[in-house]
């Protein structure tokens, strides 16, 4: 947090509202409890979505990008559409499950496999984990642009 404000008030030609609006976006995020969601896709539920078969060769398609308009048979690629959906809804890049039990969830960074997060599904929380602020003891978690735009970077 002190890094983001030295770095906005450093720039000139914020406007002081504008800055203190991100300042607060960005207080408020880092205050956000910790959900699976963040990092991996969910359902509704809180469950853990498994990824589609060929789902990035689906991805990839110019038609299925982000933002595209109808997409042809629904009913056919439903489950590539909630999964693409649960994906946009993630904050957080580069994680991947490492272990799924019956009550516990293990992810890591792929990045640095030293970065390692354990959820539990009985009390849906993070174990030592209880809000976004608290990985700062990490060095480096990457923000996708959904996150950045919740703070409104981006």
């Amino acid at each position: 947090m002190t890094d983001f404000v030295i770095e906005y008030y450093s720039h000139e030609g914020y406007a002081d509202l504008q800055t203190l609006k991100l300042m607060n976006n960005y207080a408020t995020f880092l205050k956000k409890p910790l959900t699976l969601g963040m990092f991996v896709p969910v359902d509704e539920k809180g469950n853990i979505l498994k990824e589609p078969k060929n789902y990035t060769s689906w991805k990839s398609l110019k038609h299925n990008k982000k933002g595209s308009a109808g997409n042809a048979e629904s009913a056919v690629f439903e489950e590539y559409k909630v999964y693409q959906k649960a994906e946009r809804k993630c904050l957080f890049e580069g994680f991947t499950i490492a272990y799924n039990g019956y009550s516990v969830v293990r992810i890591v960074a792929e990045y640095d496999k030293s970065i390692e997060l354990s959820f539990n599904k009985n009390d849906k929380s993070f174990q030592s984990f209880n809000d976004i602020e608290s990985l700062t003891r990490f060095g480096e978690i990457y923000l996708n642009g959904a996150a950045l735009k919740k703070i409104g970077i981006q």
